[in-house]
């Protein structure tokens, strides 16, 4: 009787186990990965180049600055913006570039220009001009950003003074 109820036990544990496997299977294509601007690359069967931006301006038309003299320092920063996040109003000393890994990203100038970044496109941000970057969308943000600096030199430069629109 024991090894019966032990059996049944194991029995209905792998059932369970089978059912929970097939749901995570099923969750996974309803998760973001599936949803994913790169699922289109999955079945690539070849390596591929693809040149997402080329340009000696930032997202609003200005020409950027002259690269800097002397040794580079190059940093990549990961920005995670929840639902409703805003970063505080900033400018770049430097030049900078990056891409959207999920979510929309709308950046806002200090003159009212906005630009709207979606996942799996790239930006080129605004060199000395004061702007915020925020979610407006339905799901968390990640952005990836790429400087060009050199050693003590900061990526951003805050302006807490400035509070119109945040």
């Amino acid at each position: 009787m024991r090894v019966s109820h032990s059996k049944s036990k194991i029995s209905k544990f792998v059932a369970i186990a089978l059912f929970a496997a097939a749901l995570f299977v099923m969750a996974g294509c309803a998760s973001s990965r599936c949803g994913s601007p790169f699922a289109k690359y999955d079945d690539a069967t070849e390596i591929k180049v693809i040149e997402l931006k080329r340009t000696s301006q930032s997202w609003d038309g200005a020409e950027l600055p002259d690269y800097p003299v002397g040794r580079p320092e190059l940093i990549v920063k990961r920005y995670i913006f929840p639902r409703g996040g805003k970063l505080g109003w900033h400018h770049h000393p430097v030049m900078n570039f990056g891409i959207v890994q999920q979510g929309e990203l709308t950046i806002i100038g200090i003159d009212g220009q906005e630009k709207t970044v979606r996942a799996g496109e790239a930006v080129v941000e605004m060199v000395g001009t004061i702007h915020h970057g925020e979610n407006r969308g339905d799901k968390t943000v990640v952005l990836d950003m790429h400087y060009v600096s050199q050693k003590g030199t900061p990526v951003a430069v805050q302006h807490p003074e400035i509070t119109k629109g945040l």
